[in-house]
């Protein structure tokens, strides 16, 4: 079966976008209709969310990678073509992978040297109920303005304050909500940040423009964002939390507990923001915690297992829980490691499979250029660009995608439509960039729920800067507030 005569490709710095002719949207639609029916069956249907086992959500991405496959050979795509990109998308998420693996070990190593417990002790005693929700926003954009990777920042102060909080008696889901609305404001502002430096090049715009652009619409949603959640955090039980020295006592009892031990976060935290690669900084890392783990915690390693080397071994690839005095402290500290990610790689590995059909076949292709081929207003443009890059945060599983096609895709109409670029630029970052974390098989997604150890159905409605975004920008365009002309030279 031949796929040369019907199929053309796109090509956009390191993507290739595959156009299918003779493919219908009606065929385009059928996978993701089959998907997203499978999901919802399973969500609202079936007890524990469990149909096929443990791996429910990953068979069912394999299920829509097979129909979308029987759409493609009715099509005459060639199965090479679909491995192709399958092969291509395997090799996007490879580091991220690899990243994933790394905050395992990380977690399960900062548990054992005292790091994690550290942050929850010295944070209890400085974050109080009133203010811990606000802060934690703010905190989390500080941290990933100055790395530019809101993945860097949950797995590191992230991880912290999801333990802060805990003990504070707040709801994981506020805590992990609030933790990624701030790391994704972070995310979309810094010059570091790979998205927002592919943004402005899919449009055609540079990079300080683009920030500055983007400011107009993401100040507002920071400042709703902080509101809510000083309103939520007013709305705090704090009667049961008065025995925070109990807390301390008990933690300062069952680890060595110094300032010393910050030393290994923050030699991570200015590898990367000197643009250390993730992976040699995470990897520093989970080598610093295991030696002051010999170092400061020999009794923590001895409960652990009969050696310090199994010790630390149990901690970096397998479950490891740490018994206190305190059940709520007992129940916080543990750590999967990195059998704890197997779970979401397998599920980013599966979601790969999915989106790398659909592009294959031409269906994301196809189901763009539709959206484009309605938008005759101004507003109607941007409403399309909104629901494109949504779209394929949930079809196609990633972010960068769901940046490259619309970007491509639309970057001529905003053209025509005497439309500076840094309009779709914007457009991109407010609704393929921030939008993502929401969906649970799309990387961001699967990556922030098994870092915060928190199910994207738990902070969903408390992602508040995540889902107000790209509302922002649609209130924007629909009353023509800051949408730049193209300048006649």
């Amino acid at each position: 079966m031949q796929d040369g005569k019907n199929l053309s490709e796109i090509k956009i710095e390191n993507q290739v976008i595959i156009e299918n002719k003779e493919l219908s949207l009606l065929e385009s639609l059928i996978p993701v209709v089959v998907l997203m029916s499978l999901l919802a069956y399973n969500i609202f249907f079936v007890e524990g969310q469990e149909w096929f086992g443990a791996y429910t959500n990953q068979y069912i991405l394999l299920m829509g990678g097979l129909v979308s496959a029987a759409v493609g050979f009715l099509n005459k795509v060639s199965l090479n073509r679909m491995f192709t990109e399958i092969w291509e998308n395997w090799k996007s998420v490879f580091v991220p992978i690899l990243i994933l693996f790394l905050v395992g070990a990380l977690a399960g190593t900062w548990l054992i040297s005292g790091i994690i417990p550290a942050m929850v002790y010295y944070g209890l005693q400085v974050l109080s109920p009133a203010i811990f929700l606000p802060a934690s926003v703010i905190i989390a954009a500080i941290i990933s303005i100055a790395t530019g990777s809101s993945w860097t920042t949950s797995a590191t102060v992230g991880i912290a304050l999801v333990g802060i909080g805990s003990a504070l008696g707040i709801p994981t889901g506020m805590i992990a909500g609030a933790v990624i609305s701030g790391a994704y404001f972070g995310d979309k502002m810094s010059p570091l940040s790979d998205t927002t430096n592919l943004a402005p090049a899919m449009a055609g715009t540079d990079l300080f423009t683009h920030i500055k652009y983007m400011s107009y619409t993401t100040v507002p949603t920071l400042i709703i964002t902080l509101t809510v959640f000083a309103i939520l955090s007013s709305t705090i039980d704090t009667s049961g939390n008065a025995d925070i020295s109990n807390l301390l006592a008990t933690i300062s009892d069952t680890f060595y507990i110094s300032p010393w031990l910050f030393l290994v976060p923050g030699v991570v935290i200015v590898m990367i923001v000197m643009k250390t690669k993730p992976l040699i900084a995470l990897g520093v890392g989970v080598i610093l915690a295991a030696i002051f783990a010999y170092i400061f915690q020999v009794d923590v390693l001895d409960g652990i297992s009969d050696s310090n080397f199994g010790a630390i071994n149990t901690a970096i690839f397998t479950d490891v829980q740490i018994h206190t005095d305190n059940d709520k402290l007992s129940e916080l500290f543990s750590s999967g490691g990195v059998e704890g990610m197997i779970w979401t790689i397998l599920l980013i590995t599966c979601a790969m499979v999915f989106g790398g059909i659909m592009d294959a076949i031409g269906a994301l292709a196809k189901i763009t250029k539709e959206l484009l081929s309605v938008a005759t207003s101004i507003f109607g443009l941007f409403a399309s660009t909104v629901v494109s890059c949504l779209g394929l945060n949930a079809i196609a599983s990633d972010q960068y995608l769901a940046i490259v096609i619309p970007g491509k895709m639309f970057k001529k109409a905003y053209e025509d439509k005497n439309l500076a670029p840094e309009n779709l630029s914007r457009t991109l970052e407010d609704s393929g960039t921030v939008p993502s974390v929401l969906i649970p098989w799309n990387t961001c997604g699967a990556y922030q729920s098994g870092v915060l150890g928190v199910s994207v159905s738990d902070y969903f409605v408390y992602a508040v800067f995540n889902y107000v975004s790209p509302i922002m920008t649609l209130i924007f365009a629909a009353f023509s507030i800051k949408i730049r002309q193209l300048v006649k030279k």
